[in-house]
């Protein structure tokens, strides 16, 4: 079979692969399928690819398969679908109750932010529009499909697929495409969990494949000692809340709330951190957090024995707080010792934003980066030592404390996807890595050379290669 990679190539965002199953002469034979369609962030000229034409004429794609709801991995959908993309669109039962809280945020954020930008002048186009809007959201929306994990199905003809726990999110999915006529299988990690998840069960190890499709956004590092940097955590909230000060969070809504709430919970039983009121404050986030708490509530397998034997308590506590309306949000913006968390993950948009404003400039505060912030973000400039960030168009000064902790990552690091990719026997005869910065994927496709001795590519955006 034929893949394409036109998305997360070269970047760690906007994944999305193309796949054709091909003729005995090898010429594709007419269907396809999209791995993935994520919407690009970070730097403006890797944003400015959300606006470029499509490379293919979206109605002319068969159908979909989603590993996961984070934006950089179904974003793009609802621009695809105004554009004639009409299949369904495959995904895990959890992903399709996640992905429409991604999706109806992603539009009504773009329309907000289009008519701010209109209000302030500060496009540089004369009448700036969003990506897409609330109702091509509402179409991407009506065409999910879930699809139980272990089922195979087959969403054209030739090719046979099969979701597995994927372990990086609620819902996310290890993608199997196997090819019926010449017994051909790709694997596609989409975004690789950890065996630690506080909350979910670790990914399924690979099947027997011809060749693996990896991310490797840690590709080039290792994670911390979880209890070490749960150390560190607890101390930089503890002095930021004891000197009255402001702790802001900017936490991706799906999972990584989930996820932070579960350790807040933690220090404050064991008394490491002060008990202070806690804002979760993102619309998404809370709808998100609705789903976490279902499923554990109902027992459901992703979720690991020991939360679902502790119950919603493990993510729930009583000094937490829900901003649910502008003005609650609003009123969070005068200074008190308190925890907000609220998206972006990454600072480039949502809520969060109008905390920075208001946070940024005083030095009692702190804010404290808990994921991946990828070039050009507001976070990673933060993390950089901006000492200013550019905001609504306004220069806002960092004045206050900017700390990082990496023991939430949900990503494998670099000894994880190599381990995950060695427990696939036998070795596949090809590697494909995406989903990685230049630098990320280089180290790991070294790595994959040297210890596994396999032939690994890094595809460059809108590469074409057989398996």
């Amino acid at each position: 079979m034929l893949l394409t990679f036109l998305g997360g190539a070269g970047t760690v965002t906007g994944s999305k692969t193309l796949v054709e199953p091909e003729l005995p002469g090898g010429a594709p034979n007419g269907s396809r399928i999209l791995i993935d369609c994520g919407m690009f962030q970070g730097p403006r000229d890797v944003r400015r690819l959300n606006w470029e034409p499509f490379s293919l004429d979206p109605a002319t794609i068969d159908a979909m398969v989603l590993t996961h709801a984070h934006l950089d991995h179904c974003g793009y959908l609802p621009a695809l679908v105004r554009d004639g993309f009409t299949g369904p669109v495959y995904c895990s039962p959890n992903t399709a109750a996640l992905a429409p809280i991604i999706l109806r945020d992603s539009a009504r954020l773009q329309e907000e932010d289009t008519a701010w930008a209109r209000k302030k002048g500060f496009s540089r186009h004369a009448d700036p529009e969003p990506l897409y809007d609330s109702e091509d959201a509402e179409r991407a929306i009506e065409l999910l499909t879930p699809i139980e994990f272990g089922q195979t199905f087959e969403p054209v003809p030739d090719l046979q697929v099969r979701l597995d726990v994927g372990g990086h999110i609620l819902g996310s999915s290890v993608v199997t495409v196997h090819e019926t006529s010449r017994g051909r299988t790709v694997v596609f990690s989409g975004d690789l969990g950890r065996g630690n998840h506080p909350l979910l069960a670790p990914p399924s190890p690979p099947c027997e494949a011809d060749a693996i499709v990896l991310e490797s956004t840690y590709g080039d590092r290792a994670h911390g000692e979880i209890d070490s940097e749960l150390d560190e955590m607890a101390a930089v909230i503890t002095r930021t809340l004891k000197r009255g000060g402001t702790v802001v969070i900017p936490a991706f809504a799906v999972d990584r709330t989930e996820v932070l709430l579960r350790a807040l919970r933690a220090l404050q039983d064991q008394q490491r951190i002060p008990v202070a009121p806690i804002h979760v404050d993102s619309p998404m986030a809370l709808a998100a957090l609705r789903v976490y708490l279902a499923a554990i509530r109902d027992g459901d397998p992703e979720i690991t024995s020991a939360v679902r034997a502790e119950g919603e308590d493990a993510i729930d506590m009583p000094n937490l707080h829900e901003a649910t309306t502008p003005q609650q949000s609003m009123a969070l913006d005068s200074s008190g010792a308190r925890i907000i968390v609220s998206a972006s993950g990454m600072a480039t948009g949502g809520r969060v934003t109008h905390h920075l404003k208001a946070f940024l400039p005083d030095r009692d505060n702190c804010v404290l980066l808990v994921g991946f912030q990828a070039v050009g973000t507001p976070g990673r400039m933060l993390l950089d030592g901006a000492h200013e960030i550019k905001i609504h168009g306004q220069y806002i000064p960092v004045h206050a404390e900017i700390a990082e902790i990496e023991a939430f990552s949900v990503h494998a690091d670099a000894d994880e996807l190599l381990a995950w990719l060695s427990s696939c026997r036998p070795l596949p005869s090809q590697v494909f890595l995406n989903h990685g910065e230049p630098d990320s994927s280089e180290a790991l496709a070294e790595r994959i050379r040297s210890e596994l001795d396999l032939a690994v590519d890094v595809p460059e955006m809108g590469e074409r290669v057989r398996v």
